[in-house]
């Protein structure tokens, strides 16, 4: 039971994009304080967040680390039927170079709006490292969970060409707009702009239509380059 709530807690963390940052308040010790932040999830599937120098909540994490994130589906009716993870965490600062630039690689294809005030205000990449998870799939589909994050397989910069997530994803945007279409299709996405693929994992991919990020599932989980463009393939076909 738990690895199948694992994976529905992962596609949960996939297909949303926003959550509730929960963090210890230091102008009011003893309160929890709450802020939204957007995520993208890094190569080791943990979430990855940009934030201000001067907001409340990275003075919070600068003086405890220990946080949560709390995820749940967007647009429910009813809140308490449907899907809503936390993630209990400690929050590191990227300071390493290389560690930032593949950050910003990855934060951009998501919310390349980021760029510009990421350039004009001190802002900095945090990622949030899981210590546990609490998810609850429903009524009384409650878990308490060790493991939930993944390793996208193919977002290592190791490899050249399509063999790596950037390079599917530009052959896909470059190449296949007409597919992609037919995948907004296929999901009734909303969005009146042409949708983007910004990332790949290897139970499904992601796309941006305007400033929304939509996760659609692959068919069956692929862990090689040939076993993404198969599911593509059939995902254009259908």
């Amino acid at each position: 039971m738990s690895v199948k709530a694992g994976k529905h807690a992962r596609e949960l963390l996939l297909k949303e994009y926003r959550g509730v940052l929960s963090t210890h308040s230091q102008a009011m010790p003893g309160f929890p304080f709450g802020s939204v932040v957007p995520y993208c999830l890094d190569a080791q599937g943990r979430p990855l967040i940009l934030i201000s120098r001067i907001a409340q909540h990275t003075h919070n994490l600068r003086q405890d680390a220990k946080c949560s994130l709390l995820v749940g589906e967007r647009g429910a009716e009813d809140v308490q039927a449907v899907g809503r993870l936390t993630l209990l965490a400690e929050a590191r600062q990227l300071c390493d170079q290389d560690e930032i630039e593949a950050a910003a690689l990855r934060y951009y294809r998501f919310f390349p709006q980021s760029r510009d005030y990421h350039r004009a205000h001190d802002f900095d990449f945090w990622r949030l490292e899981p210590v546990r998870w609490r998810y609850i799939g429903g009524f009384g589909a409650i878990h308490w969970l060790d493991q939930v994050a993944l390793a996208n397989p193919f977002a290592a910069a190791a490899g050249a060409g399509d063999e790596t997530e950037q390079g599917m994803l530009e052959h896909m945007n470059q190449d296949h707009a007409a597919a992609i279409a037919h995948y907004v299709e296929l999901a009734d996405l909303p969005g009146q702009e042409a949708a983007q693929m910004v990332g790949i994992d290897s139970e499904g991919f992601h796309l941006r239509i305007g400033q929304s990020l939509h996760w659609l599932a692959f068919p069956t989980s692929c862990n090689t380059p040939a076993e993404v463009r198969q599911a593509l393939i059939q995902l254009a076909r259908a």
